[in-house]
């Protein structure tokens, strides 16, 4: 998935070691494309090829976050391109890794409830921005999660969702979600059309 907006998506399934894990990312590029499509490319190949993947994903996902961040500086070219991240790792429908950097987030609803997601700026982190980096880390949030019979849906996005509604009206309106995301007078769907029909 692909917008004029520089935001990249991969919604995946994978069977490893006889496990079955459904991969989610979401990237929110700035002055320009080239370090989300890098992500898009390799993230999740850096984070599978972690060896304690199974036994210490919190661990594996910061090193794999790591190695990518080292691949944008050496191999895409110029200093000034950067995007956030969210990712999220469904492990054998039994927990759920989830990791970010920067503005985007992945939320959880559980039994009705989501953690706030606050929609500001979190530019300590991110991924390239090179001539910065002195200054921003790409080492992620990680959280893991059981999934059980209360957990209800996840929400990836990046600030171009959370700065029109937070998790918590997202929990609380749950039956109106997808009113929310086109609805809401349209102007979250507007503003977004809007933005890539003047790129």
């Amino acid at each position: 998935m692909k917008h004029g907006m520089e935001d990249y998506g991969v919604a995946t399934q994978k069977k490893m070691d006889g496990r079955e894990l459904d991969l989610y990312e979401i990237f929110d590029g700035h002055s320009g494309q080239d370090v989300a499509e890098y992500l898009q490319s390799h993230l999740f190949d850096n984070i599978l090829n972690e060896p304690d993947l199974w036994t210490n994903p919190k661990s594996a996902v910061k090193r794999a976050y790591k190695v990518t961040d080292d691949g944008i500086l050496e191999n895409v070219v110029g200093s000034w391109g950067g995007s956030t991240a969210a990712t999220a790792i469904l492990i054998y429908w039994e927990k759920l890794v989830m990791a970010n950097v920067g503005d985007s987030r992945v939320v959880l609803c559980r039994n009705g409830n989501v953690p706030r997601v606050d929609g500001q700026l979190a530019m300590t982190r991110a991924f390239g921005d090179e001539r910065l980096k002195n200054h921003i880390t790409a080492e992620p949030r990680v959280v893991i999660e059981k999934i059980d019979e209360q957990t209800e849906f996840i929400i990836l996005a990046s600030d171009g969702l959370w700065k029109f509604c937070n998790g918590v009206l997202l929990a609380e309106e749950k039956v109106r979600v997808y009113y929310m995301i086109t609805g809401k007078n349209g102007k979250w769907y507007k503003e977004t059309n809007i933005n890539e029909d003047n790129e």
